[in-house]
């Protein structure tokens, strides 16, 4: 029995390029939300097929409601809406998965290598976690690392593939797309599902123990963000520190108040 969670994004998703491409109110956003469905479904009926029995989706994007049920099979719990709880991409995790999987994930803030590059909201120029950019899937893992389940599997740009490498060299990668610049070089859609399917089952297959990550001992978590005004009122946010006009730091030993301090301080 193999119980798996999977963490779902759509910037990351094959042909994605532009922000509007990723926002509800605009008209090109659904042809996307449709392709994120694809992806994740891919991503599921690879599991199904290495054995999961039980499988449960996190619709992680914006509201968390792209991802459509309908097209969910029998054997997929899928997490609509936003619980509250400091979890969020990764809300429904416990101990007792046995793996997580990744799903149109996308470089961070600060990152130059895709055109919409971010972490979580626009409203920073960049997050550092113990001096690295923090992407959300460095955030999400250090998450499952926390409750001691292996990140298995990520499929997205180039950049956040080798970035997930590094952190997880064990990890396997499905590459979507690559930019430079303001461009994005896009791979076709039958590829991008035939590449996850493939790194899924590779994923499945294998002793999942070299992909647990173990935790930092501490964590300096620092936001930088565009507006000096939105940096001077999250430094009222308990345990935050000023660094500068535009930077807010928190120094603490404990995940929780991390994750718990960027969902309060960065939407």
């Amino acid at each position: 029995m193999r119980k798996l969670f999977i963490s779902g994004d759509i910037e990351g998703c094959a042909g994605l390029a532009i922000p509007a491409e990723a926002h509800k109110q605009e008209a090109v956003y659904g042809a996307f939300a449709r392709e994120m469905t694809r992806e994740v479904l891919a991503a599921c009926e690879a599991a199904r097929e290495m054995g999961a029995t039980e499988i449960v989706v996190k619709d992680g994007h914006g509201d968390a409601s792209n991802i459509d049920p309908l097209e969910m099979p029998d054997y997929v719990r899928l997490i609509r809406g936003k619980s509250g709880h400091p979890y969020n991409m990764m809300w429904g995790l416990d101990e007792s998965f046995d793996g997580v999987l990744y799903v149109g994930y996308h470089a961070p803030a600060g990152n130059p290598e895709f055109s919409i590059s971010h972490t979580s909201t626009g409203n920073s120029l960049y997050i550092r976690l113990n001096g690295e950019y923090m992407s959300e899937f460095m955030l999400n893992t250090f998450t499952a690392a926390s409750l001691g389940v292996p990140v298995l599997f990520l499929s997205g740009d180039e950049a956040i593939c080798g970035l997930a490498k590094r952190q997880v060299p064990a990890i396997e990668t499905a590459v979507t797309k690559r930019g430079t610049g303001g461009a994005t070089v896009c791979e076709p859609q039958k590829v991008v599902l035939e590449r996850i399917q493939e790194g899924v089952k590779r994923a499945l297959g294998r002793d999942f123990s070299a992909c647990r990550v173990e935790l930092p001992p501490r964590f300096v978590y620092e936001v930088t963000f565009k507006d000096w005004k939105k940096a001077y009122q999250m430094s009222f946010y308990p345990g935050m520190e000023r660094v500068d006009t535009f930077t807010n730091r928190l120094v603490t030993e404990r995940w929780m108040d991390v994750v718990t301090a960027h969902c309060f301080v960065v939407y």
